[in-house]
């Protein structure tokens, strides 16, 4: 049995794009949805049994109808060419009120044949060409939903969140007692484990979502565990993977250097618990590149140097930002439409920033400015300036005559 895992696809995201003329979508939908569909191809070109996705189809939990047509489109190739799709919804496929649907309800609404959706906590046995395989759902959780007001009324987020984690834990404890060993079984979550890192490498554990503990979540009794929330793809193999295949293409400069794609998934479904999974391996897709190149200006030749750094960087349908470090003496020496010019060939230049350095004036060495006279830090001065010796004779001269009539004035 073969299961395409993929999530976070986050459709509606424009940022960096601009309008295509010939289909007048965004171009940057058009790069999501190019990533969509190398995914969809691959599925029916490679016997694959159950497409898995595991929430965050669109952008914000309001996707407009361009966005839910793009993607009902391609879930539609897949449910004609009778593969089984698993919709999971994530916490961007959330209504904001209790009793509005979510992004990926209207599926289970028409009863779209092959498709099934998870918007509440519940167990599923699905079949697929190759026998049944239970899934385990565990979509975002809203608040309202696992906890009556009466409960959270005098708890602060903390607290609540962490009630939330044991109903969570205590329910999932309950759904693998249920499972049926003979089968093959995976958990599908949206959701933020204790061993998770967000992409700026901080553990999951500092902020305002709730946090199931990994211990429960990568429980043996699953074969597989197939995770969304994490847009930078990470993975734990021990006791039984438990894997986040990132999202599906780069959303901003968090994701430079990042590579993008799904999972698949081979599993035995004729052998016992414990011993089915066979191989689960990342498929990278084609993204938008994000480049950001850093520049040391501060020279002679600013934009000599500016060119050069460019020169040295592919910078061909990237989307890229320029980081100019530069003294606040050498800064006018920098012609920015020339800079853009030398980035043509880029797909978007997101920004150019200028570090500006202040010029540190204070060359005293050891001596603090309270600590020297006047004539000696004209002396210093006109020495820094590398002023001639004779004319820097003369000026001292005059300086202390200045300082001198001065003293008489007081």
């Amino acid at each position: 049995m073969r299961i395409l895992h993929f999530a976070d696809l986050h459709l509606g995201i424009e940022t960096y794009g601009r309008i295509d003329p010939g289909t007048g979508l965004t171009t940057r939908l058009i790069d999501f949805l190019s990533a969509f569909d190398e995914l969809v191809d691959y599925a029916l070109d490679n016997d694959v049994d159950l497409v898995l996705f595991c929430g965050d189809a669109y952008k914000s939990r309001d996707p407009s109808q361009t966005c839910q047509r793009e993607f009902a489109r391609r879930i539609r190739r897949l449910s004609l060419n009778n593969i089984p799709v698993f919709l999971l919804a994530g916490n961007h496929d959330l209504p904001n009120a209790v009793g509005r649907a979510t992004a990926v309800e209207i599926f289970d609404t028409l009863a779209v044949e092959n498709v099934t959706v998870a918007s509440q906590p519940a167990c599923f046995t699905i079949d697929t060409a190759k026998g049944p395989l239970q899934i385990v759902a565990l979509p975002w959780a809203r608040r309202s939903k696992l906890l009556s007001r009466e409960e959270t009324k005098n708890l602060s987020l903390e607290q609540v969140n962490r009630r939330i984690e044991e109903v969570l834990t205590q329910w999932l404890d309950a759904q693998i007692e249920d499972l049926d060993p003979a089968l093959p079984a995976i958990l599908a979550g949206h959701l933020a484990h204790s061993g998770a890192v967000t992409g700026s490498e901080r553990s999951m554990l500092v902020g305002r979502d709730y946090v199931v503990q990994q211990s429960a979540v990568a429980n043996p009794a699953f074969d597989y565990v197939a995770l969304g929330h994490m847009h930078n793809g990470q993975k734990s193999d021990r006791p039984v993977p438990a894997i986040y295949p990132g999202s599906l293409q780069a959303i901003d400069f968090g994701d430079e250097g990042q590579e993008k794609g799904f999972y698949t998934v081979d599993i035995d479904e004729n052998a016992e618990r414990g011993k089915r999974l066979l191989s689960y391996d990342f498929h990278p897709v084609g993204t938008r590149r994000f480049l950001t190149i850093r520049i040391d200006a501060d020279t002679d030749e600013p934009m000599t140097a500016v060119s050069s750094a460019i020169a040295r960087n592919d910078v061909a349908d990237c989307i890229v930002r320029l980081q100019i470090n530069i003294s606040a003496e050498k800064e006018g020496l920098l012609r920015e439409s020339e800079i853009r010019k030398e980035l043509r060939d880029a797909y978007y230049i997101a920004a150019i920033y200028k570090n500006i350095e202040q010029v540190h004036r204070s060359r005293l060495g050891t001596r603090t400015a309270e600590g020297i006279t006047p004539l000696e830090a004209l002396e210093l001065y006109l020495d820094v300036k590398k002023t001639p010796k004779q004319r820097a004779k003369l000026l001292l001269e005059y300086g202390e005559r200045l300082v001198e009539e001065g003293k008489g004035g007081v």
